[in-house]
């Protein structure tokens, strides 16, 4: 049987076409860092926490920037140039994008409450009773040893019996489960699931790995890129296949096979995971692509046209319409190339009022696992 690819849209795009003009200016900001450079990430610009176009220029008297842009609906937040030293809320806590709807030419003006660095000492919060930390440091010997914090998600029912259940490997372990390490809010996943299995939906394991950073675009990435460095993405696609996956098997009860072995992941790490399971087929079974960062890795296409016909694992792929002017076309893109090599069922959704961030991603967790797993194996 040849793939059957299921295209959703959800609503209508509209086509951007003008260009317009964005004054950034700066009137309040916490005095502490006055000194530091402050820059705009968003979907204008691939939401670089550090890009030099989009830095506010120095100065005592007002700090601003110039972008122009194509009209269209932009989500952005201020940075120090890292997502560790993001704008929040008073109190340390994280707060919504800033969103804007450009028409026309536009000055905006911006204080900004806090920064998230200031705050460090803000207990874990949202994380249930069912999600732990496995490693705060487990090596990584693929990436020369590099170290990495390890969480994991355990079904309500796993401590009173001895059944034995899949795993789904996601990454980015810091947005996963709590707000207090996420900085733009949290998938949820905990939660999602324990209300699925209340609903009498399979049970599964969560290991949730977090990222490193600012190493995070390298090993997200197979392939190199000029704005980025050299791709380390099959280093570290080889940790997660032969010291991680071994690790957890031994640990836990799981369905160590292919049949019960899945990945997901968003933006870069909608990349990652669509690439791991090409090389990897025999591996993993199933595989979350949200908002994949595949304009980072032109040399995709070429790799996906090098593979054999016959691929059995099923790919679930999301994409939305608030997010750059790419993102659609080169998720389809790369979804029809791999429905020539698959023989299995796919299914790729639109939604032209998702945005690039973690409630959409959240909103369409739900939908990506009953799919998933109502096409594996009970």
């Amino acid at each position: 049987m040849r793939t059957l690819l299921l295209f959703f849209w959800l609503g209508s795009i509209a086509a951007a076409r003008a260009q317009y003009r964005i004054n950034f200016v700066l009137k309040t900001y916490p005095g502490q860092h006055r000194s530091e450079a402050i820059y705009l990430a968003g979907s204008f610009n691939q939401w670089n926490p550090a890009a030099a176009t989009a830095q506010f220029s120095n100065g005592d008297d007002q700090r601003m920037v110039m972008l122009t842009v194509p009209a269209g609906h932009y989500e952005y937040k201020l940075t120090r140039g890292g997502w560790d030293r993001v704008e929040c809320l008073a109190g340390g806590k994280d707060m919504g994008n800033r969103v804007l709807q450009l028409s026309s030419d536009t000055l905006i003006y911006i204080d900004i409450t806090a920064w998230k660095d200031d705050f460090t000492n803000i207990p874990m919060g949202t994380a249930t009773a069912n999600v732990h930390i496995i490693d705060t440091a487990f090596v990584m010997p693929d990436l020369g040893n590099r170290k990495r914090r390890i969480w994991a998600y355990l079904p309500p029912d796993y401590a009173t019996g001895n059944k034995r259940y899949p795993v789904l490997y996601m990454h980015d372990g810091q947005n996963l489960f709590d707000e207090r390490t996420a900085p733009f809010g949290e998938w949820g996943v905990d939660e999602c699931l324990d209300s699925l299995q209340r609903m009498n939906r399979p049970a599964c394991i969560v290991v949730g790995i977090d990222h490193g950073g600012n190493t995070r675009m390298t090993e997200y990435n197979p392939y190199s890129f000029d704005r980025f460095g050299e791709g380390e993405g099959d280093r570290y696609v080889d940790f997660l296949v032969h010291t991680l996956k071994p690790f957890i098997d031994g640990r836990y009860r799981t369905i160590a096979g292919q049949e019960g072995t899945f990945i997901a992941g968003s933006s870069m790490g909608g990349l990652i995971s669509c690439y791991a399971v090409l090389r990897y087929p025999k591996v993993f079974g199933g595989a979350g692509i949200f908002s994949p960062a595949f304009w980072t890795a032109p040399a995709l296409d070429a790799y996906i046209d090098s593979l054999k016909d016959n691929i059995k694992t099923r790919f679930f792929f999301y994409a939305g319409g608030q997010e750059s002017d790419r993102m659609v076309p080169d998720m389809e893109r790369i979804a029809g190339k791999i429905a020539l090599k698959a023989d299995n069922m796919m299914y790729s959704v639109v939604d032209a009022e998702g945005k690039h961030n973690e409630p959409a991603w959240r909103k369409w967790l739900p939908v990506f696992y009953d799919w998933l797993f109502f096409n594996s194996a009970r």
